[in-house]
C-alpha cells in the first residue's frame, strides 16, 4: 500500500500494479530513496526503465483516453 502511494505520487496507476511515472532524473532520485525506505524485498518488485526523452513521441495508445499527459510538470 506505501509503495502504490508513492508510485501515485509521482506518477499514474495504469493497471492495478503498473505505475506510468515520468520524470526529470533529480526527481527520480527521490522517488527511489522513497521506494527504498518502503519496499519489502521479499514481497515487493519494482522496476523502472530509462526511455530516451523522445520515446515518449513513438507511444501508441489505443482505448480509452488518458486524463494525465505523461509529459506535464511533476507536481508533488
Amino acid at each position: 500500500m506505501k509503495v502504490a502511494r508513492i508510485c501515485e505520487a509521482y506518477g499514474h496507476r495504469v493497471q492495478k500494479s503498473v505505475f506510468e511515472v515520468v520524470c526529470r532524473e533529480a526527481d527520480k532520485v527521490r522517488f527511489v530513496a522513497a521506494l527504498q525506505e518502503v519496499i519489502d524485498p521479499t514481497q515487493d518488485s519494482v522496476r523502472i526503465y530509462r526511455l530516451p526523452a523522445y520515446a515518449l513521441d513513438d507511444v501508441e495508445h489505443l482505448g480509452k483516453p488518458r486524463l494525465i499527459d505523461p509529459r506535464g510538470a511533476l507536481v508533488i
